[in-house]
């Protein structure tokens, strides 16, 4: 049986387009929906197992990329934006009515991410997005509900699938955030 990670990439991962330039997020509401204008290619994509993370039910992985703050701009029903968790690192806005994260940000001017909002490109109708490269938080996904006696399954078919599973980010962006922190304590000169 092949474990199923996320439609995006089940069949395959599909390249993205080297000239995209970005599109339009839009939720799941029929009525009204909230559409988010990206002006951007997304970068640093991943599959995502954390519990924080929006993903279509029944699915084992979000996900998720990020792309310039200044890049996203909320085009239509605005006033159905809600921040799902004021506390978290990451101010998710979703949808009030559907409960679809539209983008996540970042309001810690010190953090290391400070200045990219996290999308889920697969709110897009338009193709040419950047597709995930790893995979990251995999073995949050018991914490989620999934079997834990299952994870061997779903880390083989992650790497058959050509995201390598992490249970955190992958080494570029933990060399990034140790970075960033490293010159904020003044271990390194900024």
């Amino acid at each position: 049986m092949t474990v199923s990670i996320h439609p995006s990439v089940d069949n395959g991962i599909k390249q993205g387009s080297k000239d995209f330039a970005g599109g339009t997020l839009t939720c799941k509401c029929t009525d009204k929906p909230v559409k988010v204008s990206v002006k951007s290619q997304v970068l640093h994509n991943h599959a995502c197992g954390c519990t924080q993370c929006w993903r279509p039910k029944g699915v084992l992985f979000s996900v998720v990329g990020v792309v310039p703050r200044d890049k996203i701009t909320v085009t239509q029903n605005a006033d159905k934006l809600k921040v799902v968790d004021t506390a978290a690192t990451i101010h998710r806005h979703a949808c009030k009515v559907c409960g679809v994260h539209m983008f996540g940000r970042i309001e810690n001017t010190k953090h290391a991410f400070h200045g990219l909002d996290f999308i889920h490109s697969e709110l897009s109708t338009e193709s040419g997005w950047s597709p995930p490269g790893f995979a990251a938080f995999v073995s949050s996904i018991i914490e989620a509900g999934a079997d834990p006696a299952n994870m061997g399954a779903v880390r083989s078919r992650l790497k058959q699938l050509g995201l390598e599973p992490y249970d955190c980010l992958n080494p570029p962006l933990m060399d990034a955030l140790a970075t960033h922190a490293a010159k904020q304590s003044g271990v390194l000169k900024a």
